[in-house]
């Protein structure tokens, strides 16, 4: 019994987040819209201040061609996981020092899971 405790408590801290892999991609879509669609384009090749999010879950960042991107998105190496996107998009600057994204964040949990699922359809 206690091992499988040990083993539940072990898997569960290890999962992403919740909110990360529940979100509504139609909800998303909108948020996406009203926040996002000023600085980023969810086509393929089409850049704004911001580079184009078109296939940025599983994307290396900084990976966009004909975008200029800081140093410091250069150095992030982790790929754009469902975890790494809601990290990001919670406090730009916070989770990556140096970034020119200017977005204060999105601080509301279910807002960014919504915002990832919608993310996670553009392929």
């Amino acid at each position: 019994m206690f091992r499988r405790i040990a083993l539940v408590a072990v898997l569960a801290s290890l999962a992403p987040s919740a909110h990360a892999l529940d979100g509504n991609p139609v909800a998303g879509k909108g948020i996406f819209q009203r926040i996002c669609h000023n600085c980023h384009s969810a086509e393929i090749g089409v850049n704004k201040v911001g580079p184009s999010l078109w296939n940025i879950v599983g994307r290396q960042p900084a990976a966009v061609p004909d975008y200029a991107y800081s140093e410091s998105m250069k150095k992030n190496n982790a790929p754009w996981t469902a975890t790494a996107l809601d990290a990001y998009i919670a406090d730009p600057r916070g989770d990556v020092h140096g970034v020119k994204m200017y977005f204060r964040g999105l601080a509301d949990a279910k807002e960014r899971a919504d915002v990832v699922a919608y993310l996670s359809t553009l392929r």
